[in-house]
């Protein structure tokens, strides 16, 4: 398992953070392609959460990386959604054998992509979306790969933060900053439906985000509600 150098790292983040002022799919682009030079992956993506806090495709390296990132916002599983909702690093070795997520095993490997490692991105230490990266064979991820990542993760939050600042993220804006604004009450949602329910978090996440979409109502009104009066509004099937 390879060591990431220590210099070629840091040389990789100062470009990609003199991007932050610049166009930001643009830069959310280049980082794509940058992980997959500097860590060497198969392929890399961003995705980001939109106003019903469900992760959207925003920026990949490869074609599979997108399938990687649909895949997840469709079922609302996977490493990444995982990576998103518990704010940590999640890793699978191999997306074929994985149990965790059954519903996109089959999208997965068909497009050969079997390793997969996802890092939360953050503004002000609220998740608002994940980098993602998958090689097309099993592989262990080590120590140095995810902690590059991580920093690399950081970059991002640059990039979003500088133009939201400068007003130039446009409708990418909104989004960003129904995140930052309702993940508490999405977060206190989730919790509530893991102690009544019995769920992990990921699951929990995924039935208000069935709900919302069945009901047509945004994912922080139904967190709301849930918490005002105990239970959810019934799934409408269309």
């Amino acid at each position: 398992m390879p060591n990431i150098d220590p210099d070629l790292l840091a040389a990789s983040l100062r470009r990609l953070d003199s991007q932050a002022g610049g166009d930001v799919a643009h830069a959310l682009e280049q980082t794509a392609h940058a992980c997959v030079a500097l860590f060497g992956v198969t392929g890399s993506g961003v995705m980001i959460a939109d106003e019903h806090n469900n992760l959207h495709y925003v920026a990949a390296s490869d074609a599979p990386g997108r399938v990687l990132e649909i895949v997840q916002t469709e079922a609302g599983q996977g490493p990444c959604v995982e990576a998103f909702v518990t704010n940590t690093v999640t890793i699978s070795e191999d997306a074929a054998t994985d149990p965790r997520w059954p519903a996109i095993t089959d999208a997965l490997t068909s497009h050969r992509i079997h390793a997969v490692l996802g890092v939360p991105v953050r503004i002000g230490g609220i998740p608002i979306g994940t980098l993602n990266v998958y090689r097309d064979e099993p592989y262990e991820w080590d120590e140095s790969e995810q902690a590059g990542l991580r920093r690399y993760s950081d970059v991002i939050e640059t990039t979003l933060t500088a133009a939201m600042a400068a007003h130039r993220a446009g409708a990418l804006a909104d989004q960003l900053q129904y995140a930052l604004n309702y993940r508490v009450v999405i977060e206190r949602a989730v919790g509530y439906l893991m102690a009544s329910r019995q769920l992990d978090a990921t699951a929990a996440f995924d039935l208000l985000r069935r709900t919302s979409r069945s009901n047509r109502r945004k994912v922080a009104d139904l967190a709301q509600h849930l918490l005002t009066h105990g239970s959810l509004p019934p799934e409408q099937h269309r």
